[in-house]
């Protein structure tokens, strides 16, 4: 008879239950060698999922894009929900973009039941779960897979909602490019495009947020060039990269230090979204 499977994950199983792994990877058009580690996401119920990678599969030449090819299914191993996640990218520096095989999904994953079909709102999960030990103990952002431009403008004014700002609303001046939000003492610029954000952008912003004695944030797409982060970073606007699973990252110091402090004067982990 084998032993008892338990019914709860504890803090630390729950962590380390979906922990990234890392696996070689070989560039089949310059034969450079790499190592690649999957990405993790955090789940609506707080734990990190990540995509079980294939080491024994070569990687696949992204020759083409087609949008059904770009997600794959990712099961939490700590509530059982499936997720929507990127499919694992590797960017050789000889300029091939490589898809990262996935080991399909057991029939089995041997999960507890009780786990499996627990939900965020399940008082042991979340407890163990869905408070990582972050400042002021916040819980994760969760995200919103990002499929088309309102997609990336509802991800931005969530997060803004997390960060504690509140009222968020279309902007009454329309930026060159993008979508504007608004809150009290904030301006943010949202840009869905294919297209790099330009110091231009960056310098139209910061104006328009002086004029109306705001501070600015900005969320990009499609990251930002060099001569833009620069620019950003003299002015002190903190930069943003919203990625196709709906997780914003800051991309300079303005941005991380509006993540760990928040909305002025707000407490963003006060409620839940």
């Amino acid at each position: 008879m084998g032993a008892a499977v338990p019914t709860r994950l504890s803090r630390r199983d729950a962590w380390e239950w979906a922990m990234p792994e890392s696996v070689p990877v070989r560039c089949p058009a310059c034969r450079r060698e790499h190592v690649y580690t999957a990405p993790s996401y955090p789940c609506a119920c707080g734990a990190p999922t990540a995509p079980r990678l294939d080491p024994a599969t070569e990687p696949a030449v992204a020759y083409h894009r087609a949008w059904d090819d770009e997600w794959i299914s990712v099961r939490c191993a700590c509530c059982g929900r499936g997720n929507q996640w990127p499919h694992p990218e590797l960017g050789c520096s000889c300029g091939t973009v490589l898809r990262i095989p996935v080991a399909a999904p057991p029939a089995d994953t041997g999960m507890p039941s009780a786990v499996a079909g627990a939900s965020p709102s399940d008082s042991g999960v979340w407890s163990a779960v869905a408070e990582p030990e972050t400042p002021a103990h916040r819980p994760a952002f969760r995200p919103r897979a990002i499929r088309t431009a309102r997609d990336a403008v509802t991800v931005a004014a969530l997060y803004l909602r997390w960060l504690g700002y509140r009222d968020i609303r279309r902007a009454d001046q329309r930026p060159p490019s993008g979508i504007g939000l608004a809150t009290h003492g904030l301006l943010a610029q949202v840009d869905p495009t294919v297209r790099p954000a330009e110091p231009r952008d960056v310098e139209c912003l910061w104006l328009t947020a002086m004029t109306e004695s705001a501070d600015c944030v900005y969320f990009c797409l499609a990251g930002y060039t060099e001569d833009a982060r620069a620019r950003a970073n003299t002015l002190g606007v903190p930069l943003f990269v919203l990625d196709l699973a709906g997780v914003p990252q800051p991309v300079n110091d303005a941005a991380d230090a509006l993540k760990e402090t928040g909305a002025p004067g707000g407490r963003p982990w006060t409620r839940r979204l």
